[in-house]
């Protein structure tokens, strides 16, 4: 087993770029940076997503697959959709969101002229005078507003519908957890760029398609057309599962166990993983102990989906990295499970 070295500042960094689907454009500009002199190749096609080829070994006589890697870019956020005539604006939401999470969070309305700060809230009566049936009351995402704190002209002036709005939180470590608002799935992309670091002076056995996609928490989009196109013969999603390994929760329940290793998927409401794949990455793990879990996941789905089911089909499995608090601003990964991630695939690779 190796002990790989974590550049835990860079995943901070990534969890605190914004971009909800179709707005991915800062997570892209950095990955394109961080993809320098580790890869033969790398464009970005029209939907958004980068792709970047690294060419495997010329071995006599050896056949080459060509694996696809893919983890999500973009974050779950909002979309302005209304700006109401005192200038509060309504919000479209981008990925699924549990509004237990959302009450009184400070945001971050990204305009053509710059950013402006805002609180978003469901409004109502304050708890001083709520009545019982208030307090009991989970409200809707439509109900919820952000406040800019301007007059409606200025907002008017300055703000436009389609405007992306984030979740405002700066990652930190808490103890051997980092935490962060996007850790779904920046956690998978900073995972994805120290597989192609590891291979930076050497090559993998396979061409490896590494590509850094748009609009998964919308339908999986951009691995959709990421696929179609790269036509693997072998596929890789990387993304974050549930580690519900809490409180209040049964075991049965807990999907996975934050800092027990990387896991490797067998279902999910979008994929059964591969069989046999499943069965490598065990043997494999297990050979070089490598930390590692299955995961079997009742609701929820990944990249490794639309790899799955592209053109006439691609053996196909899923990486998933444990993650407590998973669509809240404190999505929180151990550090054991990123290594045992990256260590599993570069020895697969390798």
């Amino acid at each position: 087993m190796t002990t790989t070295e974590l550049r835990l500042d860079v995943l901070r960094h990534l969890s605190d770029l914004n971009g909800v689907p179709g707005q991915e454009d800062a997570v892209r500009d950095f990955v394109l940076s961080d993809l320098e002199g580790l890869v033969d190749e790398v464009r970005v096609d029209a939907l958004g997503n980068v792709i970047a080829l690294k060419r495997g070994r010329e071995e006599a006589g050896g056949k080459r697959e060509r694996v696809m890697l893919s983890a999500h870019m973009d974050e779950i956020g909002f979309l302005v959709r209304y700006i109401d005539e005192k200038g509060f604006l309504r919000v479209q939401a981008l990925g699924g969101f549990d509004t237990r999470n959302l009450f009184a969070r400070n945001v971050t309305v990204h305009t053509r002229g710059g950013t402006l700060p805002g609180l978003l809230t469901p409004g109502g009566r304050p708890v001083h005078i709520a009545t019982p049936e208030d307090r009991k009351k989970v409200p809707e995402v439509k109900e919820f507003f952000v406040d800019l704190g301007l007059g409606a002209d200025e907002i008017k002036g300055r703000v436009r519908v389609g405007d992306m709005v984030t979740l405002d939180q700066t990652a930190r470590q808490v103890g051997a957890m980092t935490v962060g608002k996007a850790m779904d799935d920046r956690a998978s992309v900073f995972l994805q760029l120290e597989v192609l670091r590891a291979f930076r002076e050497t090559r993998p056995r396979h061409d490896v398609v590494a590509v850094f996609s748009v609009q998964e928490e919308v339908g999986l989009r951009g691995a959709i057309v990421a696929a179609y196109g790269v036509e693997p013969t072998l596929g890789i999603g990387l993304d974050v599962t549930l580690a519900v390994d809490t409180p209040g929760v049964g075991p049965d329940e807990a999907v996975t166990r934050l800092g027990e290793g990387i896991g490797i998927k067998v279902f999910d409401s979008t994929m059964i993983s591969t069989r046999w794949l499943v069965d490598e990455f065990v043997d494999l793990a297990e050979k070089e102990g490598i930390p590692y879990q299955m995961e079997v996941l009742a609701l929820g789905g990944t990249d490794g989906a639309a790899i799955q089911r592209t053109r006439a089909g691609v053996p196909t499995l899923t990486l998933s990295l444990p993650t407590r608090y998973i669509h809240t601003i404190v999505e929180a990964v151990h550090e054991t499970d990123l290594r045992a991630g990256v260590d599993l695939l570069v020895a697969y690779l390798r």
